[in-house]
């Protein structure tokens, strides 16, 4: 087994709001996809664990639970400073975790899901 995770999904309420969030800190537009009546929105993954923002049946955000934590790139900083003018809210800035593992944020996206970064530098 490579990973433990292999696919991961982040509940919207209001679909297209959060489609414009993640793809606005990604910088580029998510692919979009209507599959057996759940709207997802892909985010981007060449190789390993992906992943979907996604509105349906019984997909509801919430700050409590299991907390995924999304790559930062080599910099977190960059994509966390989309964060608030995409209409999240940091809760957590960028903090290192230790030099060899690197930092983390964590902030509360659109549709009210706690959600965390993390990257090297």
């Amino acid at each position: 087994m490579a990973s433990a995770i292999n696919w991961f999904e982040i509940p919207a309420v209001d679909f297209e709001r959060g489609f414009k969030f993640y793809s606005a800190i990604f910088g580029s537009e998510l692919t979009k996809m209507d599959m057996n009546g759940y709207l997802m929105g892909f985010f981007p993954a060449e190789k390993g664990v992906g992943g979907a923002i996604v509105s349906g049946e019984g997909m509801e955000p919430s700050q409590n639970g299991v907390m995924v934590y999304l790559n930062g790139g080599d910099d977190l900083s960059d994509m966390l400073a989309k964060v608030e003018p995409a209409g999240g809210k940091v809760v957590v800035p960028k903090t290192q975790i230790t030099p060899e593992i690197g930092y983390f944020a964590v902030f509360i996206d659109t549709e009210g899901n706690k959600v965390a970064m993390h990257s090297p530098k």
